[in-house]
């Protein structure tokens, strides 16, 4: 219970935050979000306020944003379909219903004809079945319509789609959502900061610092004090770059070049261990940590560098996934999950640093270029503004739907390697 409780939290909240820097700067920018929505599935309980459908979903786990002309799904209207229409004083439509499993009262029915809800704003229909006249009914710039599920949202009239703002606001709606993730990085490190009193420092090197006992590093005769110059012939200057080389070659030979505390160099070869709990190799080292107090304004600093040196990790593991790719340098749903195991018992300062990391990642995959990302959007966006004009909404939806179709694939096959990884082999 403990990690499906973690993994709800730390999924959730990287998601949610995530998804409302998008909310924010598309309300201030003029743009009509449809709907915020906590939470995935079946609606659990939905709320109007200035224009925006506020829903909880039964599935716990993230949210998501629907703005108005950009990928949304709304409900498309055919001639010869049975709406009913609530009215102002004034005659004009404020609520249109075609949803024949909600009954609005003080209603009309109308047979529908023809409409538009974009520009001209009217609904041209048979009222109450007589089919001798046709009637023009004018429909209220924010006027609502009743979706399959029951919600109530907003129509989207071409001045308040996305499409309709200018090229920096779109850009910065796009940017918010990673932008929010960097923020929130930095608030949860620097609150670990706070409830640490300081930090462990690893010393930025290839330095030894402890040695397990029995372990395949101690077997080999490695020593604390010693330094790993090299993992096949790759050099490695820090602990991270150890882990980068040794971490994808569990059961496989590795070739070290190793610099005793006396300055003798030794070539040697070790077969790493697989973790249990993480699936890579590994040969029983740590580094050389040391604790170290930070004062108030460094642990807000710490906050900052720790985000940024974070950031600068992931985008090397980008790089080394593009020259060297394999689906085991990526991780889904499911790693998130056992990953979320591994801290929910190590207390919340635990599960805050864990959670700080994976919103810097969640940031940082946002922002590679792929059609459907927010990468993939800024990129339109810059295309946007070094053309001069936009694409055609067409070439746009066929070039998002190929990069989503391509991150639906990818999700699938990481998924099913995580399932792999953890519960079958």
């Amino acid at each position: 219970m403990g990690t499906i409780v973690t993994f709800i939290f730390v999924f959730g909240l990287i998601v949610l935050v995530h998804e409302f820097g998008h909310f924010y700067f598309a309300k201030r920018g003029g743009i009509l979000v449809r709907e915020f929505a906590i939470g995935m599935g079946p609606k659990l309980f939905h709320h109007r306020k200035n224009g925006t459908t506020y829903t909880i979903r039964m599935l716990p786990i993230g949210g998501y944003v629907r703005m108005a002309g950009e990928g949304d799904d709304d409900i498309e209207l055919a001639p010869g379909m049975p709406l009913s229409l609530v009215l102002d004083n004034e005659g004009n439509v404020i609520k249109i219903n075609p949803n024949k499993k909600v009954q609005l009262p003080n209603s009309i029915p109308v047979e529908l004809i023809s409409y538009d809800l974009e520009d001209e704003l009217f609904i041209l229909g048979y009222e109450n079945g007589d089919e001798s006249q046709e009637k023009r009914f004018s429909v209220s710039h924010d006027a609502t319509i009743i979706e399959e599920d029951g919600i109530e949202t907003q129509i989207a009239p071409r001045d308040v789609q996305f499409q309709s703002a200018s090229l920096g606001r779109r850009m910065m709606t796009n940017f918010a959502g990673p932008m929010n993730n960097f923020i929130l990085s930095f608030i949860l490190f620097t609150i670990f900061a706070f409830m640490v009193g300081g930090i462990y420092e690893q010393d930025k090197s290839n330095l030894v610092g402890g040695v397990m006992e029995n372990s395949v590093a101690a077997k080999a005769g490695i020593k604390p004090g010693d330094r790993i110059l090299e993992v096949n012939g790759k050099k490695t200057e820090t602990f991270q770059d150890l882990s980068e080389e040794i971490g994808p070659n569990a059961g496989k030979e590795v070739k070290l070049v190793v610099k005793s505390e006396k300055g003798k160099e030794n070539n040697l070869t070790v077969k790493p261990s697989k973790s249990e709990e993480t699936k890579q190799g590994m040969i029983g080292i740590a580094p050389d940590n040391e604790f170290k107090e930070l004062s108030f304004v460094g642990k807000f600093k710490y906050g900052m560098m720790k985000t940024f040196s974070d950031s600068l990790l992931i985008f090397r593991a980008l790089g080394n996934l593009v020259t060297d790719f394999s689906l085991n340098k990526l991780g889904g749903p499911v790693m998130i999950f056992k990953a979320s195991e591994a801290v929910s018992n190590s207390g919340l300062a635990s599960i805050i640093s864990f959670t700080a990391m994976l919103s810097v990642n969640l940031g940082i995959m946002n922002l590679v270029p792929i059609p459907g990302l927010d990468g993939g959007k800024l990129a339109l966006n810059l295309f946007e503004g070094v053309r001069g004009k936009p694409l055609s909404q067409e070439k746009e939806v066929m070039i998002t739907m190929v990069g989503i179709g391509i991150l639906l694939l990818l999700m699938v096959a990481v998924t099913w390697n995580d399932i792999q990884r953890f519960f079958i082999q």
